[in-house]
């Protein structure tokens, strides 16, 4: 029986979407990978994927542009990136093989070496600074107030933080949010932002479903419209306040995550239990924030080896 690779990739697409229950977001990306693969090769049959065609593969990709420009040249693929195209194809053609298509085996890809990731953490006693910085009693500094002692509290995307209902039960020290991939965990907050959000949500008098939203002033077109803040704009929030904080480094909603989990690190936290917090899939992507153990490590180590008297 003969397949076409273009048929088979929409097949593997809907199986993504419908069986795995991935975002569209994902699919879609997925989608943009296979795309590019098969039109560089011009492949139609799954047995025509071969060592030699993936290698060509990714000589060519590694040689094209990204995009930007550094010292007026400009820059190619990061090996990150070059990795997502073959992620992307290694699950295609393990879709494959499940359905007993004769293909290249995925374990013939490796993905390419990447740096260890590095780590942008502010200080305690920035962050300090930066919960501190909305300082007034308005509705705006309440607001802003709220979201970041959330964000510290609970370890959570921007996202996620910007997708939170009104209603959630501030009786409880936890509270259920939906991550990548539709999943579901319980993240917990502290007394003190429990605090801070109740002020909040005092001090609003308008009727939006939306934990968080803008206070510039809208017209509203429809009751399908909603005053929640977006993502993007809770970043600039947070850019705003690390300035007036005197925080000359860069921080935005993930630097503050970062910072949450490596708190609990520092304090005996596991990584496993980091993981559950954080929402991570998987544990290798937690595993960048080893250092702090490993700082650990160092300490038990020099405090407790070798005491020869």
């Amino acid at each position: 029986m003969s397949h076409n690779l273009t048929q088979l990739k929409r097949e593997y697409l809907e199986h993504l979407e419908i069986e795995k229950g991935r975002s569209l977001k994902t699919v879609s990306n997925y989608e943009r990978y296979l795309e590019r693969f098969l039109g560089h090769t011009k492949l139609e049959k799954p047995e025509d994927i071969t060592d030699d065609v993936v290698r060509e593969f990714r000589l060519w990709l590694n040689r094209q542009e990204s995009g930007t420009k550094v010292g007026g040249r400009n820059e190619t693929l990061k090996k990150k990136t070059q990795n997502y195209y073959l992620i992307a194809l290694r699950g295609f053609l393990g879709y494959l093989a499940k359905r007993n298509i004769k293909t290249l085996p995925t374990e013939r890809i490796e993905l390419a070496k990447v740096g260890d990731r590095s780590l942008d953490l502010i200080t305690k006693a920035e962050l300090d600074r930066f919960l501190m910085a909305p300082d007034g009693d308005d509705l705006k500094s309440l607001r802003d107030k709220a979201i970041f002692e959330l964000l510290f509290s609970t370890g959570l995307r921007v996202s996620e933080l910007a997708s939170l209902p009104r209603d959630i039960d501030l009786t409880k020290s936890e509270i259920s949010v939906r991550g990548k991939g539709d999943k579901i965990r319980v993240v917990f907050l502290s007394d003190h932002a429990k605090l801070v959000i109740q002020e909040y949500l005092r001090k609003r008098k308008d009727m939006d479903e939306a934990l968080f939203i803008s206070l510039a002033p809208q017209k509203i077109s429809s009751n399908n419209d909603s005053l929640r803040l977006t993502p993007r704009s809770i970043e600039r929030i947070v850019k705003h306040y690390a300035i007036k904080a005197g925080i000359s480094k860069k921080v935005t909603p993930h630097v503050i995550r970062h910072t949450f989990a490596t708190d609990l690190l520092e304090n005996g936290a596991d990584l496993r239990s980091v993981q559950a917090l954080l929402g991570h899939a998987n544990i290798s992507t937690t595993q960048i924030y080893t250092h702090v153990t490993d700082k650990h490590l160092r300490e038990v180590h020099k405090n407790f080896h070798s005491k020869r008297k």
